[in-house]
């Protein structure tokens, strides 16, 4: 039984971790505080097609944040 607890107690854990690390994804209308861009990255591909890109920023207080946006993949722009 004591078991039982532990391994409840353990997933809880690991649930509350992956919420506190889960990065927004951004919706039409959304209020950004965007105050300075540190990284924007997109997965590779080789089709012109909607990919899943990150922005990495600070906001206005510097607080480092990251969102998850919709765009065509930078092959789209290259001609393919």
């Amino acid at each position: 039984m004591k078991s039982r607890w532990v391994f409840a107690s353990a997933l809880l854990a690991c649930a509350a971790v992956q919420a506190q690390d889960a990065v927004p994804l951004y919706h039409y209308g959304m209020p950004l505080d965007v105050a300075n861009v540190v990284n924007l990255s997109e997965p590779e591909s080789m089709l012109c097609e909607v990919v899943q890109a990150r922005m990495v920023y600070k906001d206005s207080t510097g607080q480092v944040r990251s969102l998850d946006y919709l765009k065509l993949a930078q092959v789209c722009s290259n001609g393919g």
